[in-house]
Parts: C-alpha cells; structure tokens; sequence
C-alpha cells in the first residue's frame, strides 16, 4: 500500500507519493484480496481476509460479498461486474460488520474490474481504514521494512494523532512498477496469473491512501556542525524569490477552491445525515478549525417532518457529531454526541438557526461564555469557548434550516475572516443541501415502506395441514415497491387459498394496482367460487379500474382432508410440484390471458397431492434473464427443487439469495412456498343424515361421542348445543338430506351441509319472537362462524377453541 501522507495544515489535496533517503516511502498494514466473479460471489479470499473480516475461506465461497458483508446499498453495484455494471476502479470507505462478532468497522476498499481468462471478473482489495486511524501503520523504504504496523493504539504521549484515512490511487509512473508488482503479488494467491493482474491494476492505479496527520515535532536550530546520516548529502541551496501579491492571492483562491471540491466530494458519498454531518466535521478538523460540531433539528435525526419556521421560537437540536484536535475524549463529557439542545432565544446558537445568519465572534469573551453555559445544558462551557475565535453557521436548503455548524479555533490561531466565512457558509449549504436530500429519501423510502408493508401479509398464516413461507424483494431498492404480490388465506372447511400475482410495470403506480387486486381476492376468496370463476371475477374487476391494470396472477386451493388442490391460471409461470420422494415436474395447467385483458376464458384443473408434497411458485423475476429464454429458466428452477426436502425456509432463502444471479435481479420477486401436510383421518368425523327433526337428538350424541374420542369432553355441553342449532336451522329453512362433518385441528370445526341454496343471516330478535335466536347463540358462543356456498347447496360452520 502507497501511503500519501499530508500535514493537517494543507486544504488541497495531495500530489505524488513521499519519497525519503531518494527512495519511495510506503504504507505497510493487512491488506485483504477477494477475487469476484461476474455476479460479484466470493472465488478466493486470502488470509488477511479472514483477519479484517473474520471468517475463513470455507465459509464464504461462492457467496455474494455485497450481501455477505451487509454493505450499503449505495456502494453494492461497485462489487458487480456484468456488462452494465462497473467499468472503472471505485475507492470508498463503508461501514461492514464483522462476520464472527458482529463489530462494526471501518473499511477502506479498492475495488477492480478484471478481464480475461478464468471467472475472476473482480478484485477487491480492502484495509481497516478504523485499525489505520487508531493504530497507524508501518512503513517502508522500498524493499527494506522500516517499522511493521503497530500492535498497540496511539497514544497521546506519542505526539501523533491520525484524522482521517480516505482511500485513493497512485499511478504506476510516479512509483517504481517494478517494486509495486513485487508487492502486489505477496497479496495474491500463489495459484493465480500475477502479471495479467498486475497489468491491469497498475494499469488502472496502485491502491493508495491518503492520510491526515497532526505530529507534534521537536525543533532544533540549524548548526552547520549537527552530525548528518552517512552517505547523504545536502543539496545545493537555490535562490528564493518571493512570488508577486497578486500570484499568492491566486494560489490562496486556488486552494479554498480545491478544498470546497475536496469536501464536496466526500459529503456527496451518502444519504444518511449523520453521517454527512460526520464527513463535514473529518474534513474541517484541524485543517480549518481546532473543533467542529454539527447540530441537527432534532425532527430530522427522530424521522419527523420539519415544524413550521417560527421566528421566536426555541428550536430543539441534536449534536450529530463533532471532531477536535486535542486529546481523544476530552471534550466528551462536556459536549457528548446524541444530546438534545434546546436552543433559548438570544444566544449565538439560536440566533444562528432563527435568523439564517452566519455568527462569528473574533474572541468569546467571559460574559459570552457564562451566558451560553447557563442557557445550554447547565453545563460550563468555559473551558471550550474561552479565548477562542467562534464561527457558527447555517446549514440552509431550500429555503429550511436544517441545523447549525459550531466551529472554534485556539487563541494561538487567527480568528476567521470574512474568506473563511464565506467558505464555511458554501461548505454549510453543499452540507445542507446533502442532508436534506438524505431526509427525504429516507421520508420517501419510509413511506414506500410502509405502503407495500399494508399491502403484503405479515407472518404465514398458521393453518392445519399445510406449512406457508414467503419472500417478497423489490427491484429498486430505492423505490423499495412493486406490482409483485402474493397471499395465502383461510377459507371454511379448513381449506387454503393460495395467490401470486404481478402487475405490469413497476413502482408506486403498480404497488396501487396491486393493492386494489390483493384485496379484491380476498374478499372473493372466502364466498368459495371455482379457482376460474375467480379469476373471472378478478378479470371483470380489472377492466374497470382501466387500460392499465393488467396482470397475471394463479390461484389455487388445498383441501388438507381430502388432499387435493384446484388450480387456475392467468397467464402466470407455472407452479413447481416437488414430491416427498424429491421428484418434481411443472405443473400443466392451462395459462390462460392476464388479467385484465378479458375475452379469453380460465380454467380449473384438479389434482390429488401427497403428504410433504411442496408446491412452489414465483413471479418471473426470480427465473426471467436477458438473453436467456424463459424455459431455461423454469428448468433451473425445478431441477433446483428436486432432491430430499429441505425446509422452507432454507429453499427461499437460497432461491432470493444466490438462485442463479448470486441474488442480482432486474425485476420484483414474490415467492410462495407451501408445504403440503394433509390433517390425519382420526381427526376427522364425517356423517350423511336424513333431514328429520329425531336426528337432532342422533347429532348431539355423535357430536359428543367425538369429542370424548379426541379427549376433549369439557367442550361437549357449548358443542352439542351449537350442534343442534346449526342441524335444526338446516331442518327447517333448508333442503335435502343433511351432512355433518368435525374437524379436530387448529380449532374445533363444524360443518353442517344441506340442499338449500337460502344463505341464513344474523337478525334481532324481540322479546316476543319465537324464532330468530339460533344464530345469535352461534354468534355469541363460537370463535367464528360463517356460512358458504356448494355446488350443491350450503354449507353453515362454525370453529370453537379447543
């Protein structure tokens, strides 16, 4: 590693790499190698890998490493390589946990595009840029190793204190290519082709860092007689001439120039306000101000929308971050990170955020500095403010103020001019601008959020004979939305109703779409029609709402006592069928025309299923590729399926995350996975009756024989009495013969079926009414209850707790 390192003192940034003794002088710390391939899975991962990010090879390989390592969102296109991905080196920092103990770090990255033979298709080269700033790191000259990194954190009797490390590239030209070779290749793997790697690195740009250090350095006068090192030679002293006024003011306007481009680079790296405000903070400290603290609304770091700008009122603030340049933790307890200010009228600090006004006070007096103190956190704030020149200024964008910069400098240095002024109120507006938009993108994402959140189920629902697991992954992860939906649902008699759908298109108008179509089928799913005669339903619906909604979409429903499920589908993939014994096939059921395009029939298909079957469908996301047809696809899929059952948790786990795409999709995934477990006879009693007022009497005793049977008789005296009403009701308002059927599973079900086709409803009974009581026992006894349709007349039920 190339260290660049620069004093504190310099606002532009570095030139070419340090040389001393007439030999370049490098960095030395761990340096971890990952080689990617094109969907960006881990293919080799070298031993200071393991050491930065704490796992062994084994327990990564073939993983992607954006979702290993959690990294953020914003930086994980960097560590794809297909053809629409990174074409160029990306130098960052990020923050990734650590794999063993879960610590957060601070990582440096250098990540390369490769091409060529082999399925490396990425390099990634990373250092703790945390363990560089705490530690430091070792040097070199050359070859000849001066010092190794050190064991131990920096002292504060050390006389050197790190600030900031910021990744970066040296090219080849100005370091001997030789020695970086050398170099690089003790970070490869010996396996490896070191010169077609080194080409294109050096090709591209050594990894380099730029390090700013404070080092409090002795000074002794010059003596001609001081001993020298051997072998060097002093050179030659050239003449100095002065440059004109006009050139040094051109240089000090060039120089506040690159430094706003320096700092405006780092704060645009992020959407996340505390962390810009902790980048504004890194970038002034001690370059511009001996201390830096950034205070933010305090609606803005809780989430909330921002109060109405009041002229008098006492805004609340929250200290986001700050940086000092003095000894680590000696301005913590007096102004700690995380703490709620509430800024009192008539005072710097609150003129500052009431006003929009930069506030700059040459040197703080001591009248200044007991008013703030009893004004803010009844803390003594003298020792901070005392004799220092203060600078507060407005973060300000469009047209809110968002929070304030607090900057203070030493007696030893000059108070800030009318230059610094206006150069910190252009950081603070590049500072603001930067936060706001990470407010509303975190506003906007929040509520997209929340909205797909109303429109998908929750947890599976817990239901007897079938065992649910779902995923749903949107395709733009900034959107966070989709047209991608799925559910599964109850109906009486135990069944279960089982739906994904997709709405054409993506983003919010998609996810409304699908939200108006999710609950549309639920409210058709429990009057029990035909999987066609829904989707009919649905298709009618659609065509209402407008041209634009259009979908596909396959419903299904298992029956767990008689083991068999129905299936319609509206041009949807099919489903994937996998049998206990691991055999799978697709299943062939009719793909009728999306929803929405009317004038084409559906149709149901039947078909018996075994217990631990596993039925499997997804949304063209999960399969569809560019350049790849879809039938490909869909045989990946099942062959993935085949084999011994796993647990499906571990199938959609493994099918979002690497099935294929090692996790890359363009599109908006839902995936629906059942298991298929069927309720055991003996928890079934099923009986045909005549339809005469003596079988009343014949249904309270089976009902209450199959209640002992299953050890529950403390429910026999509500069951019987429920019993009788539901038979009675069918006696007298119904038709035909009669049908009563228990269920024991989640709950006690009761089934009672007749010809008639007359649904009974709940009404008031006067006081003076003969009839019209039944039900409201029902009601008032049972868990639920409900009544449904047949082919062949109705069915009324009803489910008591066990």
């Amino acid at each position: 590693m190339v260290t660049r390192q620069r004093p504190a003192t310099r606002l532009a940034a570095a030139g070419a790499p340090p040389r001393l003794l007439d030999r370049h002088l490098l960095g030395i710390t761990p340096m971890a190698v990952v080689l990617l391939d094109e969907p960006g899975r881990v293919t080799r991962w070298n031993p200071a890998a393991e050491d930065v990010f704490g796992a062994p090879y084994d327990a990564v390989a073939g993983r992607p490493l954006r979702t290993l390592l959690r990294l953020p969102q914003e930086h994980r296109s960097a560590f794809e390589f297909g053809d629409r991905r990174l074409r160029h080196v990306w130098t960052g920092v990020c923050l990734v946990s650590r794999l063993d103990d879960g610590a957060v770090r601070e990582i440096a990255w250098w990540v390369y595009p490769l091409t060529g033979p082999g399925d490396a298709r990425g390099l990634a080269v990373a250092a703790d840029a945390q363990r560089i700033k705490e530690h430091g790191h070792g040097l070199a000259l050359g070859d000849v190793l001066i010092t190794p990194p050190p064991p131990a954190p920096l002292t504060a009797t050390s006389g050197v204190r790190i600030l900031r490390v910021e990744p970066t590239l040296v090219q080849s030209s100005t370091v001997d290519s030789a020695l970086l070779r050398r170099r690089l290749a003790e970070l490869l793997p010996p396996d490896l082709d070191h010169r077609e790697i080194g080409d294109q690195v050096l090709a591209r740009g050594y990894p380099a860092v730029n390090v700013s250090v404070t080092v409090r350095l002795p000074f002794a006068g010059h003596r001609d007689t001081a001993p020298r090192l051997g072998g060097v030679r002093p050179t030659a002293t050239a003449t100095y001439d002065p440059p004109p006024q006009q050139a040094l003011e051109h240089q000090a306007a060039q120089e506040r120039l690159d430094f706003l481009n320096h700092v405006g680079a780092r704060l645009a790296d992020t959407l996340d306000p505390v962390q810009t405000a902790d980048a504004l903070c890194d970038a002034l400290v001690p370059s511009f101000a001996d201390f830096a603290g950034v205070q933010l609304l305090e609606s803005i770091v809780t989430g909330q929308e921002l109060p109405p700008a009041e002229a008098d009122a006492s805004p609340s603030v929250v200290r986001v971050a700050m940086r000092y340049d003095e000894e680590e933790g000696h301005w913590d307890d007096l102004v700690p990170l995380g703490e709620v200010i509430r800024m009192p009228s008539r005072t710097p600090l609150a003129d500052d955020l009431t006003t929009g006004q930069s506030v700059n006070v040459p040197r703080v007096s001591e009248r200044v500095c007991r008013r703030i103190s009893s004004r803010v956190g009844g803390r003594d704030l003298r020792p901070l403010l005392r004799g220092r020149a203060l600078l507060i200024t407005p973060l300000i964008a469009r047209g809110k103020i968002l929070g304030t910069i607090l900057l203070l400098r030493r007696r030893d240095r000059p108070p800030f001019g009318e230059r610094e002024v206006a150069v910190a109120e252009e950081l603070g507006r590049r500072a603001a601008v930067c936060v706001d938009n990470g407010r509303l993108y975190r506003r906007e994402a929040r509520v997209a959020e929340q909205l797909q959140h109303s429109m998908l189920p929750d947890a599976p629902p817990d239901v007897a004979g079938a065992r649910i697991c779902y995923r749903y992954v949107p395709a733009d992860e900034a959107v966070r939305v989709g047209g991608d939906w799925f559910d599964a649902i109850p109906l009486p008699g135990g069944r279960l109703a089982l739906v994904v759908g997709d709405v054409m298109g993506h983003g919010l108008t998609s996810a409304a779409i699908m939200g108006q179509l999710r609950t549309a089928v639920r409210t058709l799913a429990p009057q029990d029609l035909p999987p066609d005669q829904l989707l009919r339903q649905l298709d009618d619906l659609a065509r209402r709402l407008g041209d634009e909604c259009l979908a596909t979409c396959v419903y299904a429903v298992y029956d767990p006592v008689a083991r068999r499920c129905e299936i319609a589908n509206a041009g949807h993939l099919p489903p994937v069928l996998v049998s206990p014994a691991g055999e799978s096939w697709l299943l062939e059921v009719p793909p009728g025309a999306p929803i929405g395009v009317g004038g084409v029939p559906f149709e149901t298909v039947g078909f018996d299923v075994e217990d631990g079957s596993q039925f499997v469908v997804c949304t063209d996301g999960l399969v569809e590729r560019r350049g790849r047809p879809l039938d490909v696809g869909l045989t990946a899929l099942r062959d993935f399926l085949s084999g011994p059952p796993r647990p499906l948790e571990d199938v959609c786990e493994t099918l979002i995350e690497g099935f294929g795409t090692a996790g890359r999709y363009d599109d908006d995934i839902a995936l629906l996975a059942v298991r298929f477990e069927g309720i055991p006879k003996e928890d079934v009693f099923s009986w045909n009756l005549t339809a005469a007022p003596a079988v009343v009497r014949e249904t309270r005793r089976l009902a209450r024989q199959a209640l002992k049977t299953w050890g529950l008789p403390a429910l026999v005296p509500t069951v019987e009495l429920l019993v009788s009403e539901l038979v009675t009701n069918a006696i007298v308002h119904g038709a035909g013969d009669l049908g009563l059927r228990l269920i024991r599973a989640n709950s006690l079900l009761c089934e009672v079926r007749d010809d008639g086709y007359d649904l009974p409803h709940l009404r008031r009974a006067e006081t003076t009414d003969e009839n019209g009581r039944g039900l409201q026992l029902v009601s008032a006894l049972a868990e639920h209850w409900g009544t449904q349709r047949t082919p062949t007349g109705k069915v009324v039920w009803f489910e008591h707790p066990l």
